[in-house]
């Protein structure tokens, strides 16, 4: 039984939105048992809205919340009995195998960085998501964790990215691309062109810098960059599906014959939604700490919270934290494998 503790405080919609993907998790994946961690009778309130199949999923009081708005490292500091903090504590105590929360990312990313600490040989951890695109699912590394990376952050970020999408995403020897301003060599900072060489030297799968057009073109089974561009990335390509999809609706209620071709290529429209739709993928895996934490968006429904803590499930079972090791103990002696 792999044991996962739940944020129930974190997000935009906690706890009730957490506590029903919470259930959600707990009912469909036989493998999980779900610790809700926050205020207990807001979540006791909510837990008996639904039916638990099993005694599946237990409460952990934590009496404090961080709000999304809040600094990370100083809430973490003052705040020593708020939900995310006590879910990584239980981590670190072994008390669970996985944390997810959907909460303020940087209190994450912080309570996971100071409390856990770095696995073996790890300078910082970065956030990865799974991205489509027109060739299957690509992970994009780095999406909010480390704003200025070095070249060895970046090169790490690629080892990390690699053992990702061998281990959960199934794919045999994923190509690894620098989103950069240019595919020449030359291009963009120095921590970038120094970063192309680390890469270009190492035994990873590397096939050069990559410009933003390719994002979603599938060129690449892995896109590393740092947490600024990253994060831009992604919320801009939140905004174009939205925005995109709106102008669409709009578009088809004014005509009669494009509602009747919407009706009729509706199919396709639902396949590419969930080709789309990031409650499919849930949650993003901060890689890089010790131990298996769970970023999920502070707009998460209760689908998405569902599978981000199937996410954490996986990466569990799959033993990620040890491959990565495995693939960074090489690189040790401040040069990558050959």
């Amino acid at each position: 039984m792999i044991r996962v503790a739940v944020d129930g405080m974190g997000g935009d919609y906690a706890p009730q939105v957490v506590v029903e993907g919470a259930v959600m998790a707990a009912n469909d994946f036989s493998q999980l048992e779900i610790v809700l961690v926050g205020q207990s009778d807001a979540l006791k309130q909510e837990l008996n809205k639904h039916k638990v199949l099993g005694g599946k999923i237990v409460l952990k009081e934590a009496a404090e919340v961080i709000g999304m708005g809040e600094s990370p490292v100083a809430s973490i500091k003052k705040k020593k009995d708020s939900s995310i903090g006590v879910c990584v504590e239980m981590l670190r105590a072994k008390e669970v195998d996985a944390v997810m929360t959907a909460g303020n990312t940087g209190a994450a990313v912080a309570a996971a960085t100071l409390i856990l600490g770095p696995l073996p040989g790890i300078k910082r951890p970065g956030i990865a998501i799974s991205t489509p695109t027109t060739h299957g699912i690509s992970v994009t590394m780095d999406v909010g964790a480390n704003l200025n990376p070095s070249a060895e952050e970046l090169y790490q970020y690629a080892v990390m990215a690699d053992v990702f999408a061998k281990y959960v995403l199934k794919k045999l020897r994923p190509s690894v691309a620098l989103l950069n301003i240019g595919e020449e060599p030359s291009k963009g900072t120095e921590a970038y062109k120094e970063a192309y060489k680390l890469l270009r030297e190492s035994k990873l799968n590397f096939i050069g810098n990559i410009e933003g057009r390719d994002f979603f073109t599938g060129k690449s089974d892995i896109i590393i960059c740092d947490g600024f561009v990253g994060n831009v990335v992604l919320k801009m390509c939140e905004s174009v599906l939205e925005t995109m999809s709106g102008i669409l609706t709009k578009e088809i209620k004014k005509n009669p014959v494009a509602m009747l071709g919407a009706w009729l290529c509706k199919p396709a429209l639902s396949a590419i939604r969930n080709e789309t739709n990031y409650e499919e993928a849930g949650g993003a895996p901060l890689l890089g700490v010790n131990g298996t934490v769970i970023i999920s968006h502070g707009i998460s429904s209760a689908k998405a919270i569902r599978n981000a803590i199937r996410v954490a499930g996986d990466i569990v079972a799959n033993r990620i934290n040890e491959h990565i090791i495995d693939g960074i103990s090489p690189t040790l002696n401040g040069a990558p494998a050959r």
